[in-house]
């Protein structure tokens, strides 16, 4: 993410990645997360690029993914006419009313799903005033997503406490949410090594 400079723990988890990769016969690729445009600093990216190159790790192009909105974009429609995701229309001031009073019952801020519960005319309605819209995943409630990971074994998720997190932002910048899933299917990734504290983001 080049919100700035290389930080150790991120040159750890790239330093692991490319020995895996190289173990493997495999491919180390290099990712510019840059969907939040608002966070980027400039110059950080060829600061990036040159701290891995300093410590001998080797790259090709990059894939950056603000040149890749166009195929996030596809993804987020596509997930929409299949019913998995959902378009919301909620301002910014009614989620953090909604966030703070989740806070103040001690509760885990989630999304209340208002908009999912819209019917096709106020959606249409909604379209046809221009209200800016973000693209929501709807997660299927009452499931068990399991995964093995290397290090803890069998992990599981009760979807009941997953969010429908934002995929595609009102100004059309796809979240991490959905770029980075779109960018390891496309890419091919068969291993993702990162910081522990980045499981909880699997679903």
């Amino acid at each position: 993410s080049p919100t700035g400079g290389l930080h150790l723990g991120g040159l750890r988890t790239a330093l692991f990645n490319f020995l895996f990769a190289k173990r493997s016969n495999g491919s180390f690729l290099l990712r510019i997360e840059d969907t939040d445009q608002t966070r980027k600093v400039e110059g950080s990216v060829e600061q990036i690029k040159k701290d891995l190159r300093w410590c001998g790790i080797d790259f090709p192009d990059p894939l950056v993914q603000s040149t890749r909105r166009e195929i996030d974009r596809e993804h987020a429609h596509r997930l929409l006419h299949e019913g998995k995701a959902y378009r919301c229309f909620c301002t910014s001031e009614r989620l953090t009313r909604q966030r703070e009073g989740a806070q103040q019952a001690g509760k885990t801020p989630m999304y209340d799903r208002h908009c999912l519960r819209l019917t096709d005319q106020q959606i249409q309605e909604n379209l046809q005033n221009n209200l800016p819209f973000t693209i929501r995943m709807k997660v299927e409630k009452q499931k068990q997503i399991e995964l093995q990971d290397v290090v803890h074994g069998k992990v599981s998720f009760n979807t009941n406490f997953v969010d429908d997190q934002i995929l595609l932002k009102s100004d059309g910048f796809p979240t991490y949410h959905l770029a980075s899933v779109v960018d390891d299917h496309l890419s091919g990734i068969s291993h993702v090594i990162r910081g522990e504290e980045w499981l909880s983001s699997v679903p």
